[in-house]
């Protein structure tokens, strides 16, 4: 996860912890979407308590708060905050706090192009297609 803020981070956002003080306006996805989930952890992990103003449908929603200066920031994935480009700056939250979302891989066994499937997830797994993913902010598994 990162904390996106405006380009121009009015509110001096520069830690997790000043996302809890209640002169930040923060938005964040809701608690049943992953993005949510995987926010609440880093809170838990950082022990602060982030009252948000705004909770949204998911994180594409989020970032826009942040990106029309709606808010002071958000939490949203590293590759959301590269994906919106100059339009939002991020705010690297350290890995002792931090939290991530998996995303599984596999050929499922009865897939009608087996063959197919598992050669997606061997590209998917090879150094080529790694470097790509983490040129866009996943993290190698």
């Amino acid at each position: 996860m990162e904390i996106a803020v405006p380009p121009s981070n009015p509110a001096n956002v520069a830690t997790v912890a000043d996302l809890a003080k209640p002169e930040v306006k923060v938005a964040l996805c809701q608690i049943q979407v992953p993005c949510g989930a995987t926010a609440e952890k880093v809170f838990v992990n950082a022990k602060v308590v982030v009252k948000p103003v705004t909770r949204e449908a998911d994180v594409k929603a989020t970032l826009t708060k942040v990106e029309l200066k709606e808010v002071d920031a958000g939490v949203v994935y590293v590759t959301d905050v590269k994906s919106a480009g100059t339009k939002v700056k991020g705010i690297v939250i350290p890995a002792d706090i931090n939290a991530s979302t998996e995303y599984p891989i596999a050929a499922l066994t009865k897939a009608p192009n087996a063959a197919g499937a598992q050669a997606f997830v061997d590209y998917a797994l090879s150094a080529p297609a790694q470097q790509v993913l983490t040129a866009a902010g996943f993290m190698t598994p």
